[in-house]
């Protein structure tokens, strides 16, 4: 059986103009800025750049034909996304960054007409940003959304809303918020949640600090978001009641994939520099690319950058297909977090003082993608699950053996 990996030729023409693009226009802005997007100027800087991609024919990837976009699925988005990755600035430019691009993705496959017209179409525009608020501080909500805190009760003509949100990335500034609240059962109890839209500027929705993490490319933060008796209509009810938990995976897994993309852009990038400094730097009588021990760290890389690659590909198929690619998506997730921060961490090591100064951009690299191994599920979670799943299967295969 013949497996075509060659993506369709408009997707690697698009693929050439994006990698066009963010090398002339993107990187340098990311130099001048060292990769952070709130010295560049914010929002400002993000339509300016977005405007640029637009002109340059690579905007808005994944969103859908009718609001702008290229509609490209899963497997199609990897190549271009992972070229907009290349600059920790490309996916803002492309409108393809988190969470903007996973709100895109959920929104297409859930939301009503009037929700695509109120909220998805200028989201898909970038005429605003957005913010997907499920995580609360202990004992709420975080790895374990199960133990949803935030809690929407009945009221006329709709729904209460009244909860503490925190690391919610893109809330400053965000034009919406997509609520995770529960409308049923109590936490730790599977169910019984619900996602609401909400306009940023509702009465009851106000925004706090902005925890200060490694990061910082990502526009508007990661933020504290209090919901004060914040009321919404039954219009406000993204997909139906009690529902949120399923329909949070909608967007989940192809989301986990997106960071894989982009974040495996990152470190081909610090690879890049790395192995371009030691085939040129000289040391113990020979370029230090000539040494064995500079040879494995370029050679292990290559094999990370591989395997993400593989790992990705097929997750992505499986979305493709419509499955729900639990597993592929876990495996593919957790290897890249972990091999994308070790290309960084190698190439680093190759540049020697070098890699952890300004003059070359693999510091905040480091920087920026250590926390993937944490967002959007911390590895030890996923192994948890992955391994639950595979337990559970032995199981049954023994009850049917009896």
């Amino acid at each position: 059986m013949a497996i075509e990996l060659s993506p369709p030729p408009e997707v690697h023409e698009l693929a050439e103009r994006t990698r066009t693009f963010i090398r002339d226009r993107v990187l340098p802005l990311e130099d001048a800025h060292d990769g952070d997007i709130t010295a560049a100027g914010g929002d400002t800087f993000r339509v300016d750049l977005q405007q640029a991609a637009r002109e340059a024919g690579v905007f808005a990837p994944h969103a859908p034909v009718e609001y702008g976009g290229h509609g490209l699925g899963m497997s199609d988005r990897a190549p271009v996304f992972e070229e907009a990755g290349y600059s920790l600035f490309g996916p803002t430019a492309l409108n393809i960054a988190a969470p903007d691009e996973g709100n895109v993705h959920m929104l297409a496959h859930i939301a009503n007409p009037e929700q695509k017209q109120q909220y998805l179409a200028p989201l898909a525009r970038g005429e605003v940003r957005s913010a997907f608020a499920m995580t609360e501080p202990a004992p709420g909500a975080g790895s374990d959304p199960s133990a949803l805190a935030t809690r929407a009760v009945r009221a006329d003509g709709g729904w209460r809303i009244n909860g503490r949100k925190w690391f919610i990335t893109g809330a400053d500034g965000a034009g919406f918020f997509i609520i995770m609240a529960r409308t049923s059962g109590e936490p730790g109890q599977r169910g019984g949640a619900t996602m609401f839209l909400a306009p940023a500027d509702s009465a009851g929705i106000r925004v706090g600090r902005h925890l200060d993490t490694l990061d910082r490319s990502m526009v508007g933060g990661h933020c504290e978001v209090f919901f004060e008796d914040l009321l919404v209509s039954d219009a406000a009810v993204l997909g139906e009641v009690d529902r949120g938990f399923e329909y949070a995976q909608v967007r989940l897994g192809p989301a986990r994939m997106t960071h894989v993309m982009r974040w495996l852009g990152a470190a081909r990038r610090g690879h890049d520099v790395a192995v371009a400094h030691v085939a040129r730097r000289e040391g113990f009588g020979s370029r230090l690319g000539d040494l064995g021990m500079v040879q494995k760290m370029i050679a292990d890389n290559e094999i990370d950058i591989a395997a993400t690659r593989a790992l990705l590909t097929r997750a992505c198929w499986e979305l493709d297909r419509g499955e729900p690619a639990a597993d592929a998506t876990s495996i593919a997730k957790t290897f890249a977090a972990e091999a994308i921060f070790r290309i960084i961490d190698r190439s680093m090591q190759m540049c020697g003082g070098l890699g952890v100064s300004g003059d070359l951009p693999l510091a905040r690299l480091s920087r920026e993608v250590r926390p993937f191994r944490i967002y959007d599920g911390p590895s030890e979670v996923h192994r948890w699950a992955i391994a639950k799943r595979a337990v559970g299967a032995a199981k049954r295969a023994l009850r049917d053996a009896e």
